[in-house]
């Protein structure tokens, strides 16, 4: 797949095959996420792979967004490193960009992924922190469902030419 076709055609997947995502095609996911660029190269995050079915159901059942684990194959919950990097804004820039990688990569695998945002709501932070018992240094940015769509969807048309202006 070509790297074009793979950003015109990445969509939100809400519906999966119950099939369960191997370990190691989750393990190559979270390895794209750790090529995406951070400031200054710190790579201030810290990965969660979920195959736990209770805990992909509890989130499902208490994030507002977050349905989709239901079916989802696995999660794969996005962390800011706090003893890394202490500030947040870079922190959420960080792991967004290999959010990113890991949709693009699960893509080009076969599989499809659904952004879960938890970062900046507090009440979110608080209710994956609580679940996923994490150290206070981990701050949950974002949760990625994963797994064998059972949807597709066709590309939107997106491109805003009045959202460009050229300095010259």
């Amino acid at each position: 797949m070509e790297l074009k076709d793979a950003i015109f055609n990445r969509r939100s997947i809400r519906k999966y095959r119950s099939q369960n995502v191997e370990k190691n095609v989750l393990v190559e996911l979270v390895k794209f996420g750790m090529y995406a660029p951070s400031a200054r190269n710190t790579r201030s995050w810290h990965f969660y792979i979920i195959s736990d079915r209770e805990k992909l159901n509890e989130v499902a059942e208490k994030h507002p967004y977050a349905k989709m684990l239901k079916s989802a194959g696995a999660a794969i919950l996005v962390c800011g490193d706090k003893s890394i990097e202490p500030m947040e804004g870079y922190l959420a820039l960080n792991c967004a960009n290999a959010c990113e990688n890991i949709m693009l990569g699960a893509l080009e695998s076969g599989l499809g992924t659904c952004w879960i945002a938890v970062y900046p709501r507090e009440e979110r932070i608080k209710l994956i922190s609580e679940i996923f018992s994490l150290p206070e240094h981990h701050l949950p940015i974002a949760l990625l469902a994963v797994g064998y769509p059972d949807e597709e969807k066709g590309m939107p048309e997106r491109f805003e030419e009045n959202k460009i202006t050229f300095i010259e």
